[in-house]
């Protein structure tokens, strides 16, 4: 083991920049949820890399805003987080974005000691004009940085980077088992898968007032028998969830099944259960049983 590199690697940047897509790309399974509404990423996700010499733990953040309840302040305690253990930080940013959100957090990156990759996202919708005044402008903006045009959907130099990350990192043992992908237990990918489905099927408030709560998860040879239930914050919200006669619930679950069987490789099972917890939103106990708030 003593050639073996391991390390931290942390993906920040603004909602919906593309970080989820583009740790996906580096562990090749549907770690975190993609859907195109922001603040679809809640919580900060592991996904583990694993080599014969080396482990890279990327690390999937909520997008950078300006907190408006609890819960966006526990999410950006997350981001907080992720300066502190990174080995390397990954800064994504998009063609035509101008600056983060936070100009605090700017300038924790500007003013960093460790390996900052600047990622330029979604080149596949821009012209080489503009990618070249882009660059220009990011490399005066962020001179610490490493500057790469990438295309995380597209896959485009998403492996050179990975090249480059494995020479940054440090050597050392690595910190997970070497079978395993993720630091988050399978009851957390089913309550993201449904969260996810609940993000493309519902419109407005709704899916930023729900979380999902898997009660049961029991698995043998064959089959994954699950029961989680959802939380809304008003009976109103109950209603429109379970749709008439239960039809838009019903569609939640049908897809969540899809996706979950695919995830876990075997037949599944799933009851889904609607129930309201009032304003759990800003609420300091619920939020920490819903692991946020980590103080």
């Amino acid at each position: 083991m003593e050639n073996h590199k391991a390390g931290f690697v942390n993906i920040i940047g603004n909602p919906n920049v593309g970080k989820s897509t583009l740790m996906n790309a580096f562990v090749g399974e549907k770690l975190s949820i993609i859907t195109s509404k922001a603040q679809t990423t809640r919580h900060r996700i592991f996904g583990i890399v694993n080599g014969d010499d080396f482990q890279i733990v990327f690390s999937d953040t909520p997008g950078i805003i300006k907190p408006a309840y609890e819960l966006q302040q526990s999410m950006m305690d997350f981001v907080k987080s992720a300066f502190e253990d990174a080995d390397v930080l990954i800064y994504m940013v998009e063609i035509g974005e101008k600056e983060l959100k936070d100009e605090a957090f700017f300038n924790k990156i500007t003013a960093s000691k460790l390996p900052v990759l600047l990622l330029l996202n979604k080149i596949d919708v821009s012209s080489q004009d503009v990618l070249e005044e882009q660059v220009q402008w990011w490399s005066e903006k962020v001179p610490n940085a490493e500057i790469y045009p990438i295309s995380a959907l597209q896959n485009f130099n998403i492996d050179t980077i990975f090249n480059r990350i494995l020479e940054l990192l440090p050597a050392s043992p690595p910190f997970y088992p070497k079978d395993q992908i993720t630091d988050k237990p399978e009851r957390f990918f089913v309550n993201e898968t449904i969260r996810e489905k609940i993000l493309i099927n519902y419109k407005k408030e709704i899916p930023y007032a729900v979380e999902v709560e898997t009660e049961e998860f029991l698995e043998d040879e064959e089959i994954i028998r699950i029961r989680s239930v959802i939380m809304v914050e008003r009976d109103s919200q109950k209603g429109i969830i379970i749709g008439h006669k239960g039809s838009a619930l019903k569609r939640v679950g049908i897809q969540a099944r899809k996706d979950l069987e695919q995830f876990f490789g075997k037949q599944v099972h799933i009851e889904i259960y609607v129930k309201v917890n009032k304003n759990w939103r800003s609420n300091q106990n619920q939020l920490k049983r819903f692991g946020y708030n980590q103080k």
